[in-house]
């Protein structure tokens, strides 16, 4: 991902089931995006609750061979148990097809 401070590398989790993509403050920070001067924020509903959360727009996203431009994230730290920085939403995924073959162990997004 990138900011204004430069490019981020993030480790996500494919999350069908998360309509936006969020990623942790920590990382939102060293890419020079700060949660706290967010102009907006949205509601969401964790496995612990409901939380409001900052929305911020990054200069560049890439992921599964996409890339996007302005493209908004939520901030939002998992617990350190759960290994990533973050998931990667439907809102990413768009109107494209994404195939998971487990046998092969690949992810296309057409």
């Amino acid at each position: 991902m990138g900011g204004p401070a430069g490019e981020v590398i993030v480790r996500l989790a494919l999350d069908t089931g998360a309509t936006g993509t969020m990623v942790s403050r920590s990382l939102l920070m060293a890419a020079g995006c700060d949660p706290a001067k967010a102009s907006e924020s949205v509601q969401i509903t964790t496995g612990s609750g409901v939380e409001r959360v900052p929305k911020l727009r990054l200069l560049r996203f890439q992921a599964l061979d996409r890339i996007r431009t302005n493209f908004p994230v939520l901030c939002h730290t998992l617990p350190a148990t759960a290994g990533v920085d973050g998931v990667l939403g439907l809102d990413f995924l768009g109107a494209g097809r994404l195939a998971i073959n487990f046998m092969q162990g690949t992810v296309v997004l057409e």
